[in-house]
């Protein structure tokens, strides 16, 4: 079975995805309500509760095949402030890094890692960041390679991702398993660019992995929303015509279309501030009915939470997402247990990473290449 550190790891989103074949031995979270969630839900014996900075090797146990960390996106994102990997969040990749380089001067480098983080990592300070974790990598003796993987492929939510996946440099990396070259479907041409600003040294050690086609998406968002949500209240008649008045001209004619669709639809709306014809700032709501929701974000001041617009007929409701739905809309299963409070739920939710692409990435690269480290192990020893 293998083994493997969790680190930021929130509700545990990862270790749902990796499953009951893989067993996590230690866990690190900051966030006290998110760790709660993670107590509930796997229990308290693996989890560390505090800053990663304060973590020391001695407390990471014995030699693991996998260290996963979904370090924090906020300085990264298109929505932070844009101080990349040198700010307060999303700068605690480097104490985690530091772990990792302790961990091989200790002869204890994990033969896989694992980074997940938004998109706009790729394009942080101009590709500097990108190129600072590539060298990182370098500097421990990984071999890397990055995919952008879309939750859309597998859920009704429109979530790409960023993956990057180091391999230590003394395991043997099958072919079947690389390319000579990007697949538009798993290296877009934003994640070709970043590799284009690497350095000499990283692209030389740089690995283009080998995905299959994702299965085909079964569910869409209708098939996710309840009649009758636990910790929502549908909107008044009056509280949608409200959202539907912050409608432009053009997601008005959504709403008019999904009206004549011969069925019930859902939309997505999220509120957003844009400018007016005058220039002006404004506060406007715009929806989506293509089946998917809108990607799942942190609840800031209430703005980020996404509702949804159900059209049957002419008639149309409007509520939040109910956090039993965004929990389905990264995988979760309906066991999982959820925090009471509204904003936890979804905040939880919307900082996690997809357990089906966790499952999809394990199942066709992280556990194919542990069984060749593993044989080639054997083969040693005998």
């Amino acid at each position: 079975m293998p083994l493997f550190y969790e680190f930021f790891a929130g509700g545990g989103m990862a270790r749902a995805g990796l499953g009951k074949s893989w067993r996590c031995v230690f866990a690190n979270d900051f966030d006290s309500k998110k760790a709660a969630s993670y107590v509930a839900n796997w229990g308290a014996k693996d989890l560390h509760v505090g800053d990663v900075a304060k973590v020391t090797t001695n407390e990471l146990p014995g030699a693991v095949d996998l260290a996963w960390a979904s370090f924090p996106c906020q300085d990264l994102s298109l929505a932070g402030a844009g101080m990349g990997l040198k700010g307060e969040r999303s700068g605690a990749f480097w104490p985690f890094w530091k772990l990792m380089q302790q961990l091989k001067d200790e002869d204890r480098a994990p033969p896989l890692l694992v980074l997940e983080n938004v998109c706009g990592a790729l394009n942080s300070h101009d590709g500097k960041d990108f190129s600072a974790i590539g060298n990182a990598l370098l500097s421990a003796n990984y071999r890397f390679g990055a995919l952008v993987i879309d939750a859309v492929d597998f859920l009704p939510q429109s979530r790409p991702r960023l993956f990057i996946i180091g391999v230590r440099g003394d395991v043997e990396i099958p072919s079947a398993l690389r390319l000579s070259g990007p697949d538009p479907k798993w290296h877009p041409d934003r994640l070709v660019k970043a590799h284009g600003k690497l350095s000499e040294m990283a692209v030389a050690q740089w690995i283009w992995w080998s995905l299959p086609t994702a299965p085909k998406r079964r569910t869409t968002l209708t098939d996710l929303i309840e009649d009758e949500p636990r910790g929502v209240k549908w909107h008044t008649q009056e509280e949608t015509q409200r959202l539907l008045d912050m409608m432009s001209d053009i997601n008005l004619k959504k709403v008019e279309k999904a009206k004549m669709a011969g069925r019930k639809m859902v939309g997505g709306i999220y509120k957003r501030t844009r400018r007016d014809e005058q220039g002006r700032k404004a506060q406007r709501a715009e929806v989506r009915f293509d089946d998917l929701a809108g990607c799942l974000r942190t609840p800031v001041g209430g703005s980020s939470r996404q509702s949804i617009l159900v059209i049957d007929g002419d008639k149309a409701c409007s509520r939040l997402l109910s956090p039993r739905e965004a929990a389905r809309l990264m995988g979760l299963p309906e066991k999982y247990k959820l925090p009471e409070n509204y904003n936890e739920a979804y905040h939880l939710a919307g900082d996690g990473v997809a357990v089906p692409v966790v499952r999809f990435l394990a199942a066709n690269l992280l556990e194919p290449m542990l069984a060749l480290f593993a044989q080639a192990a054997n083969r040693k020893a005998a």
